[in-house]
C-alpha cells in the first residue's frame, strides 16, 4: 500500500492487472445477469401473453356487441317499414314477434306471442311490412297460431289491381306460391299483374297486396286457366308481423268489470 503511494509505475501495473482480471469477473458474474435478463424477459412475456389474452376476450366481446347492434339496426328497419306501412293504410295494428315455425311441411302454420290477452281474435289479419302475410285460427292467452295464405287449407279474396276483377286465391302448399284456380280462360289477366284483397272476406281489409302473377296457361279443354302467383310477403324470412284490426274502437286489452253505482243517498227510513 506504501509502496502504491509512492511509486507512480505500479498505477500502470494495477491497469494492466485490471484488464486482465475483467474478463474474469466478467464470467464471473454473467450467470447472475443472464439470469436477471431471462427473468425479466419471462416476466415480460407473460406480462404480453396476459395483455394479449385480454385483448382478445374484449375484441371477443366487442364483435359480439357489434353483431348484436347491426340485428337491431335490420330490426329497427324492419319495424320502421311495419309502421309506415300502417301509418298509410290508417288500420289500428299491434306488432308480434314469431316465436316458433311448425315443422310439419304440409301446414304452413306460425306461433306468434301475442295473443287474446292483447285483444288478438280468431280470423284476425296478419301482414308483414311486403304484404298479407295470413290470420290468426287459434288464440291463445299469451299466444296464437297463424296460417300463412300458402298453406293449402287457405283462401283469400283478392283482386286484380289493374282492372278490378276478383276471384280467389288459395294455398298451394309451397312457401312461394300460391294459386288462382277460378279464373275463366278469357278472363283479363297478366304476368305482373299485381293482386290485392277485397276486403269481401270480411276478414283481410281491402288495399293489402298479396302477390304479384308470375304464370299463366290457357288450355283449350279446361274452363279454367291456370294461374300462379308468388306472395308479396317474405313468408320465409319475416319475423315481426302487424295484426290488423279494421274498426277503429281501441284494442281490448284486458277485460274490465263495471263496479255497480253505490247510493250515498240516504233512504227515508236512515234519516
Amino acid at each position: 500500500m506504501i509502496a502504491d503511494q509512492r511509486h507512480e509505475h505500479l498505477k500502470n501495473l494495477r491497469s494492466a492487472l485490471s484488464v486482465i482480471v475483467y474478463p474474469i469477473q466478467y464470467l464471473v458474474d454473467l450467470p447472475f445477469k443472464t439470469q436477471s435478463a431471462a427473468y425479466e424477459s419471462l416476466s415480460e412475456r407473460a406480462q404480453l401473453l396476459k395483455e394479449n389474452r385480454a385483448l382478445k376476450q374484449e375484441a371477443l366481446i366487442l364483435k359480439n356487441r357489434l353483431l348484436k347492434f347491426s340485428a337491431l339496426e335490420k330490426e329497427n328497419i324492419r319495424l320502421r317499414g311495419l309502421l309506415e306501412n300502417s301509418f298509410k293504410l290508417g288500420e289500428q295494428v299491434l306488432i308480434a314477434e314469431l316465436l316458433s315455425v311448425n315443422l310439419n311441411p304440409y301446414k304452413h302454420v306460425v306461433v306468434i306471442n301475442k295473443g287474446s290477452r292483447f285483444g288478438i281474435f280468431n280470423g284476425q289479419a296478419a301482414i308483414d311490412a311486403y304484404g298479407v302475410y295470413g290470420q290468426v285460427i287459434q288464440a291463445n292467452p299469451l299466444s296464437s297460431e297463424v296460417i300463412l295464405i300458402t298453406d293449402p287449407s287457405h283462401a283469400i279474396s283478392v283482386e286484380i289491381n289493374r282492372n278490378g276483377l276478383r276471384t280467389i286465391a288459395v294455398g298451394s302448399g309451397l312457401i312461394d306460391r300460391i294459386d288462382l284456380p277460378f279464373l275463366p280462360n278469357n278472363s283479363d289477366i297478366q304476368i305482373g299483374d299485381l293482386l290485392v284483397t277485397s276486403g269481401l272476406d270480411n276478414t283481410f281489409p281491402a288495399g293489402y297486396p298479396v302477390g304479384s302473377v308470375t304464370s299463366i296457361s290457357r288450355e283449350p279443354g279446361n274452363s279454367f286457366a291456370i294461374v300462379h302467383a308468388q306472395p308479396a310477403a317474405y313468408l320465409d324470412k319475416s319475423r315481426e308481423l302487424l295484426m290488423i284490426w279494421s274498426n277503429k274502437e281501441p284494442i281490448p286489452l284486458f277485460e274490465v268489470k263495471e263496479q255497480p253505482a253505490t247510493n250515498k243517498e240516504a233512504t227515508p227510513g236512515e234519516q
